[in-house]
């Protein structure tokens, strides 16, 4: 069974402008990585543990952020290690500078048996949309679309 992950892609709209929050991954792999890199906050879902309290859990331990909002859902989306990632949205206006990350711990260099303690989020960026399809990992950016044409359908 493919592994499975749950996250929120948060958004706002200031000046009737739609702006992403994208985060970059922390540690070594991705220090010199831009473009394909940022994704949306987002981690495992553990056995027994429904998408939705997933993704909201995964967001308050990237971001230190809670959501407590409803939740829009984007569907899903595979990445291109087979990890399946379940998305959803919600608007909410938060402050990069503020983010605060947990850590994890990674075997570097992989398979080494070296262990590194790195944020799992090095920096989070709000980008208008066409920057953030440039950017965000490539497999998930058809929920940048689907965000936009649910945020278009409702308004």
């Amino acid at each position: 069974m493919a592994r499975r992950s749950a996250g929120i892609l948060l958004y706002r709209t200031p000046q009737q402008s739609l702006e992403l929050l994208l985060v970059h991954p922390g540690g070594p792999f991705w220090r010199h990585r831009h473009t394909g890199a940022w994704q949306l906050p987002k981690g495992m879902v553990e056995p027994g543990e429904a998408d939705e309290a997933a993704a909201r859990r995964e967001v308050a331990e990237e971001l230190g952020v809670r959501i407590e909002t409803p939740l829009l859902s984007l569907g899903e989306v595979r990445q291109s290690g087979g990890k399946i990632v379940v998305a959803f949205a919600a608007e909410r206006d938060v402050d990069p500078a503020l983010v605060v990350s947990n850590t994890i711990e990674i075997d570097w260099p992989p398979r080494s048996g070296q262990k590194m303690t790195i944020p799992e989020v090095d920096e989070a960026r709000w980008f208008a949309v066409a920057e953030a399809r440039q950017c965000i990992l490539p497999s998930q950016a058809p929920l940048i679309d689907r965000l936009v044409a649910a945020l278009a359908a409702t308004g």
